[in-house]
């Protein structure tokens, strides 16, 4: 299949050079907000939904007859989609409409959020959340992307930190949201998938009258066998790794089966790209330093906050038997510091130009901040707690949006697309692996725990098998005299969940250390200069 983009006056032929003028419209200050309003607000109904139905589950596996397995599946379904389809979002963006393709992603999660809703069984919720993490994807990803085809990278950091918060909020806020929800009877938990519709109409609407975007003369061939083998082999990665620990053991012939066949299908996706015309994630990308660096990190940074949005819920509702609602209100240290920690960055790279000292100082922040977090337990006073997470998401929002900005001020600009969404699938493909194995390690710890204080005589047997049972217990449910002991089992196995994740954001330090900065560019031209490519071809500007 072959898509040709409008042509606009004095592009270059054959597409193989872009204008600066493609990138840099001459756009106000006040334009570049007006048309980033619609991309904000799609951004946070979209993160949203990745995480607005965890402390409802419950409810819906109830309502719906779903088992422990339906328990993974519904949050994971949105994640698997969300991470395969990045790639092919991002190439896209460098072939066809920006505009549109944003509408599209935006459209395709309203149709899903309002086919959730309706869901009548299990397998038809699944199914929804499948649509709408195809939805997210192209959303999460083609944001920062249309916010370079409208300023110059140094001006990129004033808008990024906006995203940054935006993304931060729309993740953090889903328990809250999905919490009051939860705990409001006369709702219900169908308007966790309802709630956001309206708001994704209201987004296409402002995105349609706001976002106007230069356009490039290109004709190619999408590299449709590449996407589906990428694909395949992240969905086979990711499903193992959300199931291993739990349906089989890590160590089984099952996970060798799954990461053999992924590994497998990953070298066939590399043949495969090697020979596209087109393809969907560029392998010589990985040959810029800063690109292989900024993708390592970003690994670690997605999971610090689909982790800490995760396991932060399940420690006050679980170790300190709060409300949801309640639970979500305790995590705004992290989420205020990760979007002052967002905007202020941004703002500073944009006076500055330069990027590199953010991440180092994010990456220590994080690492502390999840070392701190491991030392919590259900007796841990509240402001200790605050701290730990204040840190984290100082950590989070130096690094999660600059990661995109360094690796943009990298590639030449007819590779922005498929190098920003790089960026962001590793950055969930971090987040759906990170909570999937520390879920796994959480509940072992908290296994491990109960049946201790069940040989000590502590923890009755029909308590102590209504928890195995219990993707969430429900405390109320619980013997008041045993309660506590369960709420000390989770306190212990969150603990160890973030002093396990520790030791991965030091390696994010060494990575982000060995990242080669260059000074934000003033101008939007930009053919691949990248002093970070060993290859003498690439050393022109």
């Amino acid at each position: 299949m072959h898509v040709r983009q409008a042509i606009t006056p004095g592009a270059a032929q054959g597409g193989q050079s872009v204008r600066s003028s493609e990138i840099d419209g001459g756009m106000s200050h006040r334009e570049i907000l007006s048309a980033m309003s619609g991309l904000l607000l799609g951004l946070f109904v979209a993160m949203l939904s990745s995480t607005i139905v965890a402390t409802a589950l419950p409810t819906i596996l109830r309502d719906l007859h779903g088992g422990e397995s339906a328990y993974t599946w519904i949050v994971a379904a949105t994640l698997l989609s969300l991470t395969a389809t990045t790639p092919l979002w991002g190439k896209l963006s460098d072939l066809v409409s920006k505009k549109l393709l944003v509408q599209l992603g935006l459209g395709t999660y309203v149709l899903g959020s309002m086919l959730a809703g309706l869901s009548q069984n299990i397998g038809e919720l699944i199914a929804c959340r499948v649509l709408q993490g195809v939805g997210v994807g192209g959303v999460s990803a083609l944001g920062p992307v249309c916010v370079a085809a409208m300023a110059t990278p140094r001006e990129r950091g004033r808008y990024s930190g906006y995203f940054g918060l935006v993304f931060a909020l729309g993740t953090v806020s889903g328990p809250l949201i999905g919490g009051a929800i939860a705990d409001t009877s006369w709702l219900g938990w169908r308007w966790c998938f309802y709630v956001g519709v309206p708001f994704g109409i209201l987004a296409l609407v402002l995105l349609q009258k706001t976002l106007h975007l230069p356009t490039v003369k290109r004709r190619v061939k999408v590299d449709y066998p590449g996407s589906a083998v990428i694909a395949a082999a992240v969905s086979l990665l990711l499903v193992w790794v959300t199931l291993a620990g739990d349906k089989y053991p890590w160590l089984s012939w099952q996970t060798c089966a799954m990461v053999g066949g992924s590994l497998a299908l990953f070298a066939v996706a590399v043949l495969v790209e090697r020979r596209a015309a087109e393809p969907v994630v560029p392998l010589h990308l990985f040959r810029h330093r800063t690109v292989t660096l900024a993708c390592l990190a970003s690994l670690t940074v997605g999971a610090g906050i689909y982790s800490q949005t995760t396991f932060l819920g399940e420690y006050f509702q679980l170790a300190r038997d709060e409300t949801p609602t309640l639970s979500g209100v305790y995590t705004l240290p992290m989420v205020l510091a990760l979007g002052i920690a967002s905007l202020l960055t941004g703002r500073l790279i944009t006076q500055i130009g330069r990027w590199k000292i953010f991440l180092v100082l994010g990456a220590v922040c994080l690492a502390a901040g999840f070392a701190l977090l491991g030392t919590a337990r259900t007796e841990t006073a509240y402001w200790q707690v605050a701290v730990s997470m204040t840190l984290s998401g100082l950590g989070i929002g130096m690094m999660m949006q600059n990661l995109v900005l360094a690796v943009q001020n990298t590639v030449p600009v007819r590779e922005l697309g498929s190098a920003s969404a790089l960026v962001a699938f590793f950055r969930t493909m971090g987040g759906a692996s990170g909570v999937s194995a520390l879920g796994a390690l959480l509940n072992n710890r908290v296994n491990h725990q109960v049946a201790q204080d069940l040989l000590a005589g502590r923890v009755p047997v029909a308590a102590a098998q209504s928890l195995k049972n219990s993707a969430i217990p429900d405390l109320s449910l619980i013997p008041p005299g045993v309660r506590p002991f369960i709420e000390d089992a989770f306190g212990k196995g969150v603990g160890a969940v973030f002093l396990a994740a520790a030791p991965f954001a030091l390696l994010t330090l060494i990575a982000t250390l060995f990242i080669k900065e260059v000074p934000m560019r003033s101008v939007a031209s930009h053919t691949p200069t990248a002093p970070d490519l060993p290859s003498p071809r690439c050393c022109s500007s």
